[in-house]
């Protein structure tokens, strides 16, 4: 049994669907990012996940119970949202001490006045005191536990909202776009403490965010989300290797895929030269190539390949992102290169664009990845290009 399992969760605002049957599995130490555009429905279901929110339909199961009649502060669920959505009163201490007042103290308990003056209430308090240092011990935040927000970073206010959600050591871990306020490089850094705590947690965690390099090096599984649907689960490499759609093949990977037309016939996909054998049975006619950038090679003589131009060139340090144009067909074609690969290119000069058949994917008119005979090279095989 899955530590959460999610069937066909539905959801609309004012007649809008925003989630339509979202179906995922999640193991009781799994990591699963949640990727996708802005709108996609991807923090809609991490609060109908928290009781935040409800769902038209559907069934959320954790631990084999139904979470369906079971409310948001009964779920043992911990959420971190991309506010951090620290009380700016409170220093960071008693922030992550909120948690377990709530659990451990009765109403009377936590009255300012008359709380302090019942019978066990000192004690507990002594407890969720050595919790809330131990937990700043793990995340090295014990200096800033007399600070209130205003006077912390970004990034210190994110580590003392991860420790206000684990130190109730709940069930599942909800995080929503946690790292979205940090500069570039603690974003980074961050990455790695966030994974970090999720092991040693040991609990399911969901996490939200619309950065695909985020989600792929972060998750044992990725699961991508457009227009409300969920279009693949899978392991980060067979998400960028192997993606089940095009909207998939499109969203992940940067610079984006090379998706050019061609034309499906008898059993074929021809493309310029380019010519592949389906494995299923496909109407003819048009259908789409894609081609990731890295396996993009261009010719400066223009001798072999087909014929085409480059438009710009970004330098980017440790590649060169080439933009070119098919002369045939007038389609955009991108290249990632090593800077000595495009060392010779300059804008307007013409090049030949090789292909590799070996890497091409094939999709259908709807979207959906069709099969094709040998799918990708062999590993030790060169691709060989038209």
């Amino acid at each position: 049994m899955s530590a959460l399992s999610l069937r066909d969760v539905k959801k609309s605002f004012g007649g809008n669907a925003i989630l339509n049957g979202i179906s995922l599995d999640a193991e009781q130490d799994e990591f699963i990012a949640l990727v996708g555009p802005s709108g996609c429905g991807k923090s809609t279901l991490l609060r109908i996940l928290a009781g935040l929110d409800h769902a038209d339909s559907g069934e959320i199961v954790v631990g084999g119970k139904d979470m369906a009649p079971v409310a948001a502060a009964d779920r043992n669920i911990a959420m971190v949202f991309q506010s951090y959505a620290l009380y700016p009163h409170l220093t960071a201490g008693q922030n992550i001490a909120v948690p377990l007042a709530m659990k451990r103290l009765s109403r009377s308990q936590r009255l300012p006045l008359i709380g302090p003056l019942l019978p066990g209430q000192k004690d507990i308090r002594a407890g969720i005191s050595r919790d809330v240092h131990e937990m700043a011990a793990v995340l090295k935040i014990d200096q800033l536990l007399d600070r209130k927000p205003g006077q912390m970073s970004g990034g210190q206010r994110q580590r003392v909202a991860l420790a206000r959600a684990m130190v109730r050591q709940p069930s599942i871990f909800l995080m929503d776009e946690p790292l979205s306020n940090l500069d570039a490089n603690l974003r980074v850094h961050a990455r790695g403490e966030i994974v970090e705590l999720h092991r040693r947690a040991g609990v399911p965690t969901l996490y939200v965010t619309h950065d695909q390099a985020e989600a792929l090096s972060m998750a044992d599984r990725v699961a991508v989300m457009i227009g409300g649907n969920l279009l693949q689960l899978a392991a980060p490499e067979a998400i960028y290797n192997d993606p089940a759609h095009i909207e998939v093949a499109r969203f992940v990977g940067q610079p984006r895929i090379n998706i050019l037309p061609a034309v499906a016939d008898t059993g074929f996909v021809d493309f310029h030269g380019i010519r592949l054998a389906l494995l299923e049975k496909v109407a003819n006619g048009p259908v789409s190539l894609g081609i990731r950038p890295e396996f993009v090679k261009l010719a400066p003589d223009g001798r072999s390949g087909l014929a085409g131009r480059v438009e710009r060139l970004e330098f980017l340090g440790s590649e060169v992102i080439v933009h070119c144009r098919l002369d045939a067909s007038g389609d955009a074609v991108i290249a990632r290169l090593a800077p000595h690969e495009a060392r010779d290119l300059i804008a307007g000069m013409p090049v030949g664009v090789l292909l590799p058949s070996e890497q091409a994917m094939v999709f259908g008119p709807e979207g959906r990845r069709l099969r094709i005979e040998n799918t990708a090279a062999p590993a030790r095989q060169a691709p060989a290009y038209v």
